[in-house]
C-alpha cells in the first residue's frame, strides 16, 4: 500500500511517493533534503493477483523474456495490465524497459524504431506489434498513450503561442502551461509519473510474475476509482487531452472520476483549443468508435468540453435540444454502439456525418431556399461546415468527401421511378447512404415507408426490381425519375458534320 506525496527531486519535476498510510490521498511538495530518494513500489506478489501469462500474448512473452535474458529489466505496463486485472481481454500489449530503443533494435531483428520527439520500438510479430519504450523521466503529450500510439501530432509549427523553456527541466511549454517536447531517458520510478491515471501505471515484472504499484492503482481498480496522478490541474494544463482521456476511460470502464480529477474539468475545458486539430481527431477515434460513443457525448456535455470540440454541432442542439438533429445523433450513437459490440465495421466518415448533420442541413435549407437543387446545396452545405469544423478537429479529405458524397445521396431516394432508380443501388457510397437514411427515419425526418421500399428493393431478384420501379412510373406518369418529361418523336437527329 502506498500513499502518493509529490515532491521534486533534482530538475526533472520527478514526483515519488510513500509506502505508508495509504490512506492519505493529497499532494503536497517535499522540501525536506534528506527525502529526496524515492522509496519503492508496493509489490503485490503472484499469489495475490489475477494477471497470468495464459492470459498474455506469445508475442508480447517473448519480448519480455529476451529483454531479461540480455540483462534488462522488463514489464508490461499500461492498459493491458489493468485490463487483465479486470477480466477484459486486451487490445494489445506494451512494454517498458531499461533498455535503449537501439538496444532493443539490437536484440530484434523484426523490430523498427518510429518517433521523432521520443523514440519506441516496434517489434512485429506478423500482424501483430509489441510496442517497447524505454523508461522515461517526464512526460510528453506527443508520446503514445497507455491505449498504444498515436500520430505525430500536426501542425505544432504553426501554433501562434507563446513558447517557453523552463530553465529547472529544459521542457518546452506553451504560454498556458502545456508541454510541447520534453525527451528524456529515465527509470521506472521516474517512468511512473509520465502515467496520467494511476490504474494504468501498474508494471508487471516478467522477472517474478509481480506487479508492482507506485501510486495505488491496484487499489483504485479495485474500487472502480478513477484517479490522475499529480496534481490535476498542473496536469491537464500540461496536456489538455488528459481531460478527454478521463471521460475515455469513464464511458469504457465504468469507474467513476476522483472528485480532485473531475472538479477542474468544466474550468479547464477551454484548454483543449490549443490542441492540435491532428491530435484530437486521434482522441475523438477512441472516443466514439470503441462501443460507447453514446456515454461519452454525454459526458462531454457534462464536463463542458463538447462545445470546445464540435462547436457549430453545441449551438445546433442549445437552439433546438429536442430537434431533428438531436435525435438523429442520439439513433446514430447508438447504432455505432451496436455495431462495435457486433464487432462491424465502423468508419470516421459515417461518425462525422452524425454528429455534423445539424449545422449541414440548416446551411444546406439555406442554399435550398435560394434556388440550388438539394445534391448541390448539401454538398456545398458539407464543405462549409467541414471548413469551420477542421479548425478544431481535423477532418482530412479521406473522410470529408466520401461523408458529402454520402449526405448528398440522400435526395436521390425519393426517386423511386424511371431509369435512375435503380442506378443508386450500384453507387459506391449506396450502403452507407441508405444506412443514414434509416437513421433519419429512425430520427422522424423521412417517411417510414421511404426506409421500407429501399430495404424491400434490395432483397428481391432483379426481374422484380425492375417491375416495382415501372409500375411506380406509370402512376407518376411519363418521366425519366429525375423530374424531366420524355422527348417525344424517338431518337434526336444529329447535326450534320460540317463539310470540309
Amino acid at each position: 500500500m502506498v500513499c502518493r506525496l509529490t515532491g521534486r527531486q533534482g530538475p526533472r519535476a520527478v514526483y515519488y511517493i510513500c509506502p505508508t498510510h495509504h490512506h492519505k490521498r493529497t499532494c503536497s511538495f517535499l522540501n525536506d533534503p534528506a527525502a529526496q530518494e524515492p522509496t519503492g513500489p508496493a509489490i503485490i506478489p503472484r499469489a495475490e493477483h489475477n494477471v497470468s501469462r495464459s492470459l498474455i500474448a506469445p508475442s508480447a512473452l517473448k519480448v519480455l523474456y529476451r529483454l531479461r535474458d540480455a540483462g534488462h529489466q522488463a514489464f508490461l505496463v499500461g492498459g493491458c495490465v489493468r485490463d487483465i486485472m479486470l477480466g477484459v481481454k486486451p487490445k494489445d500489449f506494451d512494454v517498458a524497459t531499461n533498455a535503449t530503443p537501439d538496444e532493443v533494435r539490437a536484440l530484434f531483428r523484426n523490430c523498427r524504431l518510429i518517433g521523432r520527439r521520443f523514440r519506441l520500438a516496434h517489434v512485429r510479430f506478423g500482424q501483430h506489434v509489441v510496442e517497447v519504450a524505454t523508461f522515461r523521466a517526464v512526460h510528453d503529450p506527443g508520446e503514445p498513450d497507455e491505449e498504444g500510439s498515436i500520430e505525430e501530432p500536426e501542425g505544432e509549427a504553426e501554433l501562434e503561442a507563446e513558447r517557453t523553456v523552463a530553465p529547472d527541466d529544459q521542457r518546452l511549454l506553451d504560454h498556458r502551461g502545456r508541454i510541447l517536447r520534453d525527451n528524456v531517458y529515465g527509470t521506472i520510478e521516474q517512468d511512473v509519473w509520465r502515467r496520467d491515471f494511476t490504474c494504468n501505471a501498474l508494471y508487471y515484472n516478467i522477472e517474478d510474475f509481480s506487479i508492482w504499484d507506485y501510486v495505488g492503482g491496484v487499489t483504485d481498480i479495485r474500487s472502480s476509482t478513477l484517479r490522475l496522478i499529480g496534481d490535476p490541474e498542473q496536469r491537464y494544463r500540461e496536456d489538455p487531452v488528459r481531460m478527454l482521456r478521463a471521460v475515455r476511460f469513464q464511458a469504457k470502464l465504468g469507474f467513476s472520476l476522483d472528485p480532485a480529477t473531475r472538479d477542474p474539468v468544466p474550468a479547464l475545458a477551454d484548454l483543449l483549443d490549443g490542441v492540435p486539430p491532428a491530435r484530437l481527431l486521434d482522441e475523438i477515434q477512441k472516443l466514439f468508435l470503441t462501443g460507447h460513443a453514446r456515454r461519452s457525448f454525454d459526458l462531454l456535455r457534462e464536463y463542458r468540453m463538447f462545445e470546445h470540440l464540435f462547436p457549430a454541432t453545441a449551438r445546433h442542439l442549445e437552439d433546438e435540444p429536442d430537434g431533428m438533429a438531436s435525435r438523429l445523433l442520439a439513433a446514430g450513437l447508438a447504432s455505432t454502439d451496436e455495431r462495435a459490440a457486433d464487432g462491424r465495421t465502423l468508419t470516421p466518415m459515417f461518425l462525422f456525418a452524425v454528429i455534423l448533420f445539424g449545422p449541414i442541413s440548416v446551411a444546406a435549407q439555406r442554399r435550398f431556399d435560394g434556388g440550388l437543387p438539394a445534391g448541390q446545396a448539401i454538398a456545398e452545405a458539407c464543405d462549409e461546415v467541414v471548413v469551420s469544423q477542421v479548425r478544431r478537429v481535423s477532418l482530412p479529405k479521406r473522410y470529408s468527401i466520401p461523408m458529402r458524397e454520402m449526405l448528398a445521396l440522400q435526395p436521390r431516394f425519393h426517386r423511386r421511378a424511371g431509369r435512375k432508380a435503380l442506378a443508386l443501388l450500384t453507387h459506391p457510397r449506396f450502403r452507407a447512404a441508405y444506412d443514414f437514411l434509416l437513421l433519419r427515419v429512425e430520427a422522424g425526418e423521412e417517411d417510414p415507408e421511404l426506409g421500407r421500399w429501399w430495404t424491400e428493393i434490395q432483397e428481391i431478384p432483379l426481374e422484380e426490381r425492375q417491375r416495382r420501379v415501372d409500375a411506380l412510373a406509370e402512376e407518376s406518369g411519363p418521366s425519366d425519375g429525375g423530374g424531366r418529361r420524355r422527348r417525344r418523336g424517338g431518337r434526336r437527329r444529329r447535326r450534320p458534320a460540317p463539310q470540309t
